[in-house]
């Protein structure tokens, strides 16, 4: 049971790592981010990047910045999230 719960939390969070990797592509090709599949990978990953990417903005070397870190400090905090429920996974099993 316990390997199976972190396989599960392994995959989801493989998973969103992919889907922000294809966003970060998906950013410097605007013609794809336009179509259905851009707009689905946009709603998926916006609700990790939008709180990190505002953040970012309120922070004293946020405001104006011409290159968009939250993707990279999203995927940090997602590999920092990810090992914490590991560790409580173990933990408890």
């Amino acid at each position: 049971m316990q390997n199976l719960l972190l396989q599960a939390v392994d995959k989801f969070f493989d998973v969103l790592y992919f889907l922000i990797l294809i966003r970060i592509v998906l950013s410097w090709l605007p013609g794809i981010r336009d179509t259905s599949v851009g707009g689905i990978i946009y709603q998926l990953t916006e609700p990790i990047l939008g709180p990190v990417r505002s953040m970012i903005d309120n922070s004293p070397i946020g405001g104006g910045m011409m290159l968009d870190f939250s993707p990279v400090i999203a995927l940090f905090i997602m590999k920092i999230v990810c090992s914490i429920i590991k560790a409580v996974i173990i933990a408890i099993l």
